[in-house]
């Protein structure tokens, strides 16, 4: 039962049985006939079907629901036995917006040093991504903001709290200045995070609050080729200062305070909520809460 709920995720997931049948390893008969066996099992029909896959029914979209939080327990009491018999050990999927990557160390640095046994990998998205993957198993925690826009039933840890400056070549346009307004800002040749980014979404909004329209004549969904881009002096882009300090310290570039208003967004670590949490996760939420105690404390 377990291994058909696994496949009926990835099929929602994925909307196609070709797909799913490749993201789970088999050959899509087997998915098809693990697909009707479940609805046999459940007297019930998950899957409107055509000549390809047309979405599920009002059932088996109450089903997924289920299937989500089994598979959740499942693995989540395999972990726990495994921890049992040999300590903390496994994999940990992580996915980040672009500005909390620099974030990461903070918490898989002092979690691998205590926890040797667990091995990461980090995937850079969009928030909006972040949740889908969360939902769908994906992913075990991610790195996004908390107070923006709907996160859903999550577990979340604040870290960090962004604050917006402009990025931009000593001798260019503000460059001289100890701090800019946004309406300012909006006069400069800029380079942006792309519209489906968050980050980008809330900048968006700052220049609407200032009365100013924005387009950027170049956008990406990568804060590297943004910051790469500034040192050619020709373009200017808004980052939260951590993110700008975590290319190390430039002579040629200037980060000067956005002000009118002061932004501030708060980012932090989520994960599914469930009762009780995997192993993993448990740890890893522990961990963050370390570390944004010491940074709070690092602030008093």
């Amino acid at each position: 039962m377990i291994d058909k709920l696994e496949f009926f995720i990835a099929l929602a997931r994925e909307r196609h049985f070709g797909r799913a049948a490749e993201a789970c390893g088999i050959t899509q008969p087997t998915l098809s006939a693990a697909i009707r066996q479940l609805e046999d099992q459940l007297g019930v029909m998950l899957v409107s079907r055509g000549s390809r896959f047309q979405g599920l029914t009002p059932e088996g979209q109450r089903v997924l629901e289920w299937a989500r939080r089994i598979v959740g327990d499942a693995r989540t009491m395999r972990e726990e036995m495994r921890a049992a018999r040999t300590g903390l050990s496994g994999h940990i999927r992580l996915a980040a917006i672009p500005t909390t990557l620099a974030m990461v160390p903070m918490i898989t640095a002092p979690f691998q040093e205590k926890h040797p046994d667990v091995t990461f990998s980090v995937l850079s998205t969009t928030s909006l991504k972040i949740l889908s993957l969360l939902e769908n198993l994906e992913i075990d925690a991610g790195l996004t903001y908390l107070e923006n826009e709907p996160l859903g039933r999550v577990t979340s840890v604040p870290l960090q709290v962004e604050r917006y400056h402009l990025v931009t070549a000593i001798g260019s346009e503000l460059a001289d200045r100890k701090s800019v307004s946004w309406k300012e800002v909006g006069n400069v040749r800029l380079c942006l995070l792309t519209a489906d980014m968050q980050n980008r979404r809330i900048i968006n909004q700052h220049f609407a609050e200032a009365g100013v329209t924005v387009s950027p004549t170049l956008e990406s969904n990568s804060m590297i080729v943004l910051f790469s881009h500034v040192r050619t002096g020709r373009w200017a882009s808004i980052m939260p200062l951590n993110v700008a300090k975590s290319f190390g310290f430039h002579e040629d570039i200037r980060t000067i305070p956005i002000v009118e208003p002061d932004a501030h967004h708060t980012v932090g670590l989520v994960a599914t909520y469930r009762e009780p949490f995997t192993p993993l996760v448990s740890a890893l939420l522990h961990e963050a809460r370390i570390q944004a105690e010491a940074t709070l404390a690092s602030r008093v």
